[in-house]
């Protein structure tokens, strides 16, 4: 599995071509393309299932693909795992260090397992304890530490041997806001000082706070990318939200909105936490045209309000339902563990 050196050239930290992954009958990835550019955080948003793990996975080289290609910092991810796994660094769900050593002695480990000289591995504990505000727990267990520190701290250990591409999987989930923002601050610190990064979350805005491009991702493949700005031009200038008197008129007025063809973008979707149907509009005419369509339909309406889309709104356009929190599960008997 190779990939001609053309693809990975001009700025490209991580070129993905035609990646598929399958665990029994279950395709976890259809074809996957995707390019982040140097220097600069990608955000990869999908529901749960929609393979966003397992492209981590296969990245980070501890799953290989059934077929494709994929290039991070010049390394083949199949062919050169052991050079790749020098230049990144990977944060999880969920903190991954010793609980029973000190914050500082799980630092110090993993840099001399990157065989970083002894007094370059003390020096870089230090480092980033410092850095990431841990200093006075350095000598604590990290069995005693709080989700917060145990994630900076995770943070800290994905940093030791200075990675030139950092995978983040769903990275603040389970913390509080303030501990997210945090977390955003090291982020855009490390973004800040040339890291690539590859960031995937359910969390619509971490995503516009750090993220210069999206990829959307949806049962494997991948179905938008894009600036921001881009995506939500794409699901129309503004987002009109129709809430009829009753509940059960939703799926209704969404096929009809749907019947009028209005921006030729993005389906009318239901939102059924709000009791509301949203659909793109283009312009002060269709938006005319929409009112004049449900009346004529005989639908009550409580309210109708225009807005500008949120992300979250032009995920659910894109996606037809909202981004839903943790990551798509993959079954423990087909998880293909690579040795170190």
């Amino acid at each position: 599995m190779t990939m001609n050196d053309d693809t990975t050239g001009g700025g490209s930290a991580v070129t993905v071509r035609g990646l598929v992954k399958h665990y029994g009958e279950t395709k976890a990835l259809d074809g996957v393309d995707l390019d982040v550019r140097e220097g600069t955080v990608m955000g990869v948003l999908g529901p749960n299932g929609a393979g966003k793990t397992t492209l981590v996975r296969i990245l980070s080289t501890l799953i290989t693909p059934d077929s494709g290609a994929a290039n991070v910092a010049g390394y083949d991810v199949v062919r050169q795992p052991r050079q790749l796994r020098r230049v990144i660094g990977l944060t999880g769900q969920y903190a991954s260090v010793d609980e029973k050593l000190p914050g500082w002695e799980n630092l110090y480990m993993i840099g001399r397992l990157l065989d970083l000289p002894r007094k370059v591995a003390r020096a870089r504990a230090d480092e980033l304890l410092e850095r990431f505000s841990l200093t006075d727990a350095a000598k604590r267990p990290a069995a005693t530490y709080s989700g917060g520190m145990r994630r900076r701290l995770d943070l800290a250990a994905s940093m030791i041997g200075r990675p030139q591409v950092l995978f983040l999987d769903e990275p603040t989930t389970g913390l509080d806001p303030r501990t997210r923002n945090e977390v955003w601050d090291e982020v855009k610190a490390m973004v800040g000082d040339g890291v690539t990064v590859l960031l995937t979350t359910q969390y619509m805005e971490e995503a516009e706070q750090l993220a210069a491009e999206l990829t959307v991702v949806d049962r494997g493949k991948v179905i938008a990318s894009g600036g921001i700005d881009a995506l939500k031009a794409k699901v129309g200038g503004r987002m009109l939200r129709v809430r009829p008197v009753d509940p059960g008129q939703l799926q209704p007025l969404a096929a009809h909105l749907d019947e009028l063809g209005l921006s030729g973008l993005a389906r009318a979707t239901v939102d059924a936490e709000s009791g509301s149907c949203l659909v793109p509009i283009l312009s002060d005419e269709q938006l005319t045209t929409v009112v004049g369509a449900v009346s004529a339909r005989g639908i009550t309406i409580s309210a109708i309000t225009t807005e500008l889309p949120s992300l979250d709104e032009v995920f659910l356009s894109l996606t037809g339902h909202r981004a839903s929190a943790p990551q798509d599960t993959v079954p423990a008997e087909t998880r293909e563990e690579v040795a170190v």
